[in-house]
């Protein structure tokens, strides 16, 4: 029996230009349950596909990085749609620039890829909050990824604008899109909500029609299936190198006794957290299962194909809380800058055993250009700079208020009360239930002295006066993507004690900065209070520039590079306006950001701010960073003991 062959005529009027619309009555994308494969315009169909997130890779580079899959050999790419980051806030959307999805789907259709869209409208992804806007946490108690009506009826908005935007790019329109999954590893998740499921699926249909194969993806076993699959979508699996395949195949056989085979996530590497070494999976072992996987017909989707960045705050968080670092090269068959490499070449040889290699060059590696050392100098630190930083003022609360509260997403807020008694001897200052979240920089009238941190540390001695200014500025660093736990509050959550005394009466700062830098910070004047505290380890968060301009004479320039930061600790970088990201070069394994060549310029100089948060090198040694021509995100540095094994995601579901 034939189920779903889809059959399409009509809203070729609809179309966008570039796509199929001559021939989208033709066209159509099924499952045939009989024989256990896909049907394209009704012919036997497998795919091979490759993970690629257009929100991890500048517009400037999207088509680089497609022509660069299309000649490894795929019929597909598969891409994520993290609705955090199309509306920022309620009802205010962002299609353009580096989030302008049509643009990247219609490329897409014009190489010759077919997409597999993964629409949420949660993602995980190693991305804040799994893609979630944290918007959705105004309601304190509601609950994410279920019934809740309160977070329906956001989804239902969200949906009824994205899925409108999409319908014209599905196969039988003309365009490229193939499948839409529904939700992500939805098994995975303590809810196990089904009527949430049915929600989605009455949804997705009502939006895209009846046609459309939907399908979900979940871990192969049968405890995520339990909860992860439901009549309707299409259940597939995912799975890693090394795994059983036969095994793996059979759980999903549990779900889908007849249809096509799928793995939608064979990892080709896996993600880094900030303290833990880079994770690296051998070629050989990766193109072996590869091998299996096709050998058996089945269709297969490698996550990653091309990693990319976490560009400004959008990284993710694993329980026990650790973030991942703004790198996101996945040790992927393409780098994190889309460089070609060993492991690009060798799957690709493994695909060409089962489908037809494009004939012609592939895109050459980018050239990446050493610019140098650049000298920066200080602007001032946070407290200094305070009224161009906030400059609504703040909101003065008995109790501290979290981001969500201040309607504050993203990035710093500075916690501001004074010392209610004398503290000449030092005086503990601590987070009795954990409520920093993420990390909190601590100084008394400008003087640091040391750093809370969730997880790891929730108390310090501090010494001052009765009556002087304690400032806490808080750093979200990234929210839960994975687990129970992605109600991922920031900010002060709970209140901080001072000895025996509950700190109250908070003066609190939603810092701007992306604003700010964008508009150019200059120089308050007037040194800063560096002594005290501990200052061999920490210094005032403090923010620094820098110009450099691109050498004249040598053709091609400028060209994608990596900026370092000798003797710089902890912070966030921008140049010309554009937020780079987070660095950590203590903490490892990153000691180097990738920036790419589309946000350089050649016709003036390009200016370079940053904001670090606990010791720069300046004043001691050089006050530079440099740029270099090689990327380092493997450093060996002393890691956390308790690094957890590759393809592990059981220990982030209930670690406490």
């Amino acid at each position: 029996m034939l189920r779903l062959l889809l059959r399409a005529a009509g809203l070729v009027a609809l179309l966008p230009v570039g796509l199929g619309a001559g021939t989208a009555s033709q066209r159509s994308f099924g499952i045939d349950y009989d024989k256990n494969y896909f049907l394209k315009d009704g012919k036997p169909f497998r795919y091979i596909s490759g993970s690629i997130h257009y929100s991890r890779v500048p517009r400037y580079y999207w088509k680089d990085r497609l022509l660069k899959m299309k000649m490894a050999g795929l019929d597909a790419i598969q891409t994520y749609v993290p609705w955090n980051y199309h509306e920022f806030k309620p009802t205010v959307y962002n299609f353009s620039g580096d989030r302008d999805i049509e643009y990247f789907l219609q490329l897409a259709n014009e190489i010759g890829l077919l997409v597999i869209l993964r629409a949420g409208p949660y993602i995980c992804a190693e991305w804040d909050m799994g893609g979630l806007p944290a918007w959705l946490l105004e309601k304190e108690s509601i609950v994410l990824r279920s019934s809740d009506l309160d977070y329906l009826a956001a989804v239902e908005r969200w949906m009824g604008v994205l899925l409108p935007k999409m319908k014209p790019y599905l196969y039988q329109n003309g365009g490229p899109v193939i499948m839409v999954q529904v939700e992500n590893e939805y098994g995975s998740y303590f809810a196990c909500d089904y009527d949430y499921l049915r929600y989605l699926q009455k949804l997705f249909h009502h939006h895209l029609g009846d046609e459309v194969v939907l399908f979900t993806t979940d871990g192969a076993s049968k405890y995520y299936l339990r909860c992860g699959a439901l009549q309707g979508l299409y259940a597939t699996v995912d799975f890693a190198p090394g795994s059983n395949v036969t095994a793996a195949f059979l759980t999903q056989r549990g779900s889908e006794p007849r249809g096509p085979l799928v793995n939608s996530e064979f990892y080709t590497g896996w993600l880094d957290h900030w303290g833990h070494p880079h994770s690296v999976v051998p070629t050989s072992k990766i193109a072996k299962t590869l091998d299996e996987i096709l050998a058996r017909g089945a269709n297969v989707n490698m996550y990653m194909f091309i990693g990319g960045t976490n560009f400004a705050y959008w990284n993710g968080a694993n329980m026990p809380y650790v973030s991942q670092p703004t790198s996101y090269d996945y040790d992927a068959p393409l780098s994190e800058a889309g460089d070609l490499t060993l492991k690009y070449f060798a799957l690709r040889e493994v695909i060409g055993r089962y489908n037809h290699l494009p004939e012609g060059p592939i895109p050459p590696t980018t050239p990446k250009y050493a610019y140098g050392q650049v000298t920066m100098e200080k602007l001032g630190t946070v407290a200094e700079l305070l009224d161009d930083l906030s400059p609504s003022g703040p909101i003065r609360s008995t109790y501290p208020l979290t981001f969500v509260q201040l309607q504050q997403y993203f990035g710093f807020v500075l916690y501001r009360t004074t010392l209610p008694k004398n503290c000449s001897e030092p005086t503990l200052l601590f987070s009795p239930l954990n409520g920093v979240h993420d990390r909190a920089y601590v100084s008394v009238d400008g003087v640091p002295q040391g750093v809370l941190e969730r997880g790891k540390s929730n108390m310090i001695n501090i010494t001052g006066k009765a009556g002087a200014n304690l400032d806490v500025l808080v750093e979200n660093m990234g929210r839960i993507n994975y687990g129970r736990y992605n109600n991922d509050f920031k900010g002060l959550v709970s209140n901080l004690s001072l000895g025996q005394i509950t700190l109250i009466d908070w003066e609190i700062y939603p810092l701007d900065i992306d604003s700010v830098v964008g508009h150019g910070l200059s120089s308050r004047g007037g040194e800063s209070q560096t002594s005290g505290g501990n200052p061999s380890r920490y210094a005032a968060p403090a923010f620094y520039t820098g110009r450099f301009s691109i050498p004249s004479g040598i053709p091609d320039l400028p060209q994608d590079t990596y900026i370092k930061f000798p003797g710089w600790t902890k912070g966030q970088i921008w140049i010309n306006g554009f937020n780079l990201g987070r660095y950590w070069p203590v903490r490892g394994p990153q000691v180097t950001l990738f920036v790419p060549s589309n946000i350089l310029v050649s016709s003036s100089p390009n200016n370079i701010t940053v904001l670090e948060l606990e010791q720069s090198p300046c004043g001691i040694q050089k006050c530079a960073l440099e740029f270099v021509d090689k990327p380092d995100i493997n450093a060996t540095l002393q890691y956390e003991s308790n690094t957890p094994k590759l393809f592990t995601k059981d220990l982030w579901l209930d670690p406490l």
